[in-house]
């Protein structure tokens, strides 16, 4: 802390001027406050500014534009622009077509419905969203939700047609639940997931998907159901007689070559369609070495008949009766809340690479309504996956309209390719599975929590074992309560702190943030960094107690001044309850009964408002105790102090502020 001065702070003018009055904001009549405080809510962007002094026709126009972007720049649409999200269609649908038969196996679903899903889908997107470079598809994390959860109740091998209706029907809630989100402007629900807990979520799930691949690499026909770590390592080990040299051999060749493909990329950013097409090619490679070796006869899987056609309607499939609806709500619920997060975390991020703002509501509503109209049409959950946006972003897409040229691409693969499909062996997708998934472990992130936030870092790490070792629920379930706990302990406990004067200057700072600022005699500055509400409402009259006892106590043995004005600086107190109000009333009894004088510098309007509505200043403060800086708050005390008065002055007189 500061050293003390017998003289007025350096710089301080000298007691001649009037000072301002801290008055409160005219009172608003209930309903406007009330439309007040829902619009700060839910539209804090102004959705309906565009709206103002427009006519009918026009106001009509701007709203189909507003929940149909693709009516803003489609009539700016030229060739040239076409060219390049041909090029980056035609790019990520080789990495999709792959991916999407991969996934598709991780969810316990039939690989053709990963096909599906890179074609309806992608369609809705590009009608309804508003990022020119998400690309959308199916991801490792969804898919490993999927069937996760929906494997505790139906066993995909036993009755794969409930199955896979309960997957449509979890799909069909997911979209639901995004679209309802965006719809009713709900989408500040997503921000409780942190960032630091979607990299610890993402991280474990993908070490998770990556050691269940080992089924495929050993070519093991039974495994285990679970997700944690220590159950899929003892059902590796625990067949070590029926692992297959030859898928062994197999996945370890294209794990070496997808593994080069993508170092090769990273270190020469130009050839980034090699990484793309290491897939592609992967099962290209894979399907002639199986055809022409007959591996398939030598215990090397492969996927089997995928079925001609494009994607049959399953609008009567959907499952609304119990025992099993929960389920499917339940699966969609979380599958649709992680799916929107990691969707519009990657949309904003390559947003800003390119200068230009998604709307997070807009992108609920495309999640939500691909989804809904996905699960009509025999798709499962899907979203805006990195590796796929990566490589459109990459490739130079302009539009949404590389993911029209991606879904025709997959529509010709569904219609004429399919069969070429056939000899694909197993060991490649889950080979192109670990490789896509190393993306995920982004353990520089990690460490940069570490360095920054410690706390972060827990709640990162919570997330991580808790998926590896538990179950992906339980890791979202723990790294959730962590995150929300914190959120709850940075309002139950805000921070306070000792001002100080800063020489020279009529600035008052924080006195460990600024160890050469000054101690006014006589006078504690004290600052809360945090609206006053019930949640920390005691722990703030304890604090503030305890503050004042310290500084007697200091005072006492450096044989100070006495202190007689404690000023509490309002500037961060955007708000006030009435718990709030209570521990105001109860810090001044303590204060009078100690013969201290309180004083309040830079109340907000809303808390004035409050404070004068509850009598608390006309009754109790006084409003000549209130000041509009904490400069004048501290010059009004120093003169009281050098002067001997005890009371400011009457309404007259210079040192009245009201």
């Amino acid at each position: 802390m500061g050293t003390e001065d017998n003289t007025f702070p350096q710089g301080a003018e000298e007691p001649h001027r009037r000072h301002h009055a801290v008055e409160a904001p005219e009172p608003q009549p209930f309903l406007k406050s009330l439309q007040y405080s829902v619009k700060e809510t839910l539209f804090p962007d102004d959705p309906f500014r565009q709206f103002k002094n427009q006519t009918t026709s026009r106001q009509v126009v701007l709203g189909l534009k507003y929940f149909l972007p693709i009516l803003e720049w489609a009539p700016r649409y030229n060739f040239k622009l076409f060219k390049s999200d041909l090029i980056a269609g035609i790019t990520i649908a080789s990495l999709a077509i792959p991916q999407g038969i991969s996934y598709a196996k991780l969810a316990n679903l039939p690989p053709i419905l990963g096909l599906y899903s890179s074609f309806v889908p992608p369609l809705v997107y590009a009608v309804l969203g508003s990022s020119k470079d998400l690309a959308v598809g199916t991801v490792a994390v969804g898919s490993l939700l999927t069937g996760a959860m929906l494997s505790k109740e139906v066993d995909a091998e036993k009755d794969p047609k409930l199955y896979l209706h309960l997957a449509f029907t979890a799909t069909f809630f997911a979209g639901v639940l995004e679209a309802s989100l965006g719809i009713f402007r709900l989408g500040f629900i997503v921000d409780f997931l942190s960032h630091a807990t979607i990299v610890g979520f993402m991280g474990g799930a993908a070490t998770v998907v990556s050691l269940q691949q080992l089924k495929g690499i050993f070519g093991l026909k039974h495994f285990t159901e679970a997700t944690d770590v220590i159950s899929v390592m003892r059902s590796v080990f625990s067949q070590t007689h029926q692992w297959r040299w030859e898928s062994g051999v197999l996945g370890c060749c294209f794990l070496f070559f997808l593994l080069s493909t993508r170092y090769f990329s990273t270190k020469k950013p130009k050839f980034f369609w090699v990484a793309a097409m290491a897939p592609l090619t992967s099962v290209i490679l894979g399907s002639l070495l199986v055809y022409f070796t007959h591996a398939e006869r030598h215990g090397v899987q492969v996927i089997g008949d995928l079925k001609k056609g494009l994607n049959p309607l399953s609008v009567s499939d959907l499952v609304f009766t119990s025992p099993y609806m929960s389920t499917a709500l339940k699966t969609g619920l979380i599958t649709g809340i992680i799916a929107l997060a990691e969707g519009i975390a990657v949309g904003r991020s390559f947003a800003m690479f390119k200068n230009y703002n998604i709307d997070g509501n807009k992108e609920m509503i495309a999640f939500g309504m691909m989804n809904i109209v996905g699960s009509f049409t025999s798709c499962y959950l899907t979203t805006g996956p990195f590796s796929r946006s990566a490589v459109n972003f990459n490739a130079g897409c302009k539009t949404a309209v590389s993911n029209i040229a991606m879904a025709i691409a997959v529509m010709f693969t569904l219609l004429f390719l399919t069969p070429f499909f056939y000899y694909t062996p197993l060991v490649v997708l889950s080979s192109i599975i670990m490789v896509a998934m190393l993306g995920l472990i982004d353990y520089q992130a990690a460490i940069h929590l570490w360095k920054v936030d410690k706390f972060d870092f827990l709640v990162c790490m919570s997330a991580y074992f808790g998926v590896v070792f538990g179950s992906v629920e339980i890791g979202l379930v723990v790294a959730v309560i962590i995150s929300i706990a914190r959120l709850l302990l940075f309002v139950s406990r805000p921070r306070t702190a000792v001002k100080g004067n800063i020489p020279n200057t009529m600035i008052y700072r924080n006195t460990d943030q600024y160890p050469y600022s000054r101690i006014v005699p006589g006078l504690l500055i004290l600052e809360i960094d945090a609206p006053i509400y019930f949640a920390n409402a005691g722990y703030l009259r304890e604090r503030i107690t305890r503050w004042i006892d310290e500084e007697e106590d200091r005072i006492k043995a450096s044989g100070g001044n006495s202190l007689l004005y404690v000023i509490l600086d309002m500037s961060a107190v955007g708000n006030i309850d009435t718990s709030g109000i209570s521990m105001m009333e109860e810090i001044k009894k303590i204060m009078d009964r100690r013969e201290l004088k309180l004083v309040l510098a830079n109340p907000k309007g809303e808390v004035v408002k409050k404070l004068t509505r509850s009598k608390f200043i006309g009754d109790n403060l006084g409003k000549e105790w209130m000041f509009l800086t904490v400069g004048e708050a501290v010059e009004a005390c120093s003169f009281m102090l050098h002067t001997s008065k005890t009371e400011p002055a009457s309404k007259e007189e210079p040192w009245n502020n009201v």
